[in-house]
């Protein structure tokens, strides 16, 4: 009897430390992996903070382009995005949330306030200049098509920085 609940003890014991651990899966915020980050925003858990404490979207290169490339045309509605501002009148889509991460890498800053593409000719944070769906899909093959053109680039090469390329110029898109 005592050997069968010592048994059982020890099972659970190993059962919590293998689930558990697997929950607790944490990201780092200097060296990112773009899978979990992406794991973690669908499940709603994201919550690494930068050096001031603050919920911030990890600090992505330019060698995780191509792995955020690949959630650019997914449109999985997410809970929350760790932007200034998510408008409450939008949804954010994981997708678009991801070209932002990448517009963030090309410029060094955020592109803007809240990761939500809008039209070119809006005037103003409205749903209604919102893209849609296939806008953002479109817009997402703007940004690998930049990407296939300055990837293999080399920084300063010709005297032009490849990330100064504007992968939406000429469309009718631009970040609020």
């Amino acid at each position: 009897m005592m050997k069968k609940t010592l048994w059982t003890w020890a099972m659970a014991v190993v059962l919590t430390t293998v689930v558990g651990g697997c929950a607790g899966e944490e990201l780092d915020y200097d060296h990112p992996d773009v899978d979990l980050f992406v794991k973690q925003l669908k499940a709603g858990t994201y919550q690494v903070t930068n050096e001031k404490g603050l919920v911030e979207a990890p600090h992505f290169g330019g060698e995780h382009i191509p792995a955020l490339l690949e959630y650019a045309t997914d449109m999985t509605v997410i809970p929350s995005f760790p932007t200034l501002y998510n408008a409450p009148n939008g949804k954010l889509r994981l997708g678009e949330c991801m070209l932002w991460v990448i517009e963030r890498i090309r410029l060094g800053t955020p592109p803007s306030q809240g990761c939500k593409l809008v039209r070119a000719d809006a005037d103003n944070y409205e749903a209604t200049y919102f893209l849609t769906d296939e806008e953002v899909a479109d817009a997402a093959a703007c940004y690998r098509q930049w990407w296939q053109s300055v990837a293999h680039t080399r920084v300063g090469w010709r005297s032009m920085a490849p990330y100064a390329v504007e992968p939406l110029d000429g469309t009718p898109y631009r970040w609020w």
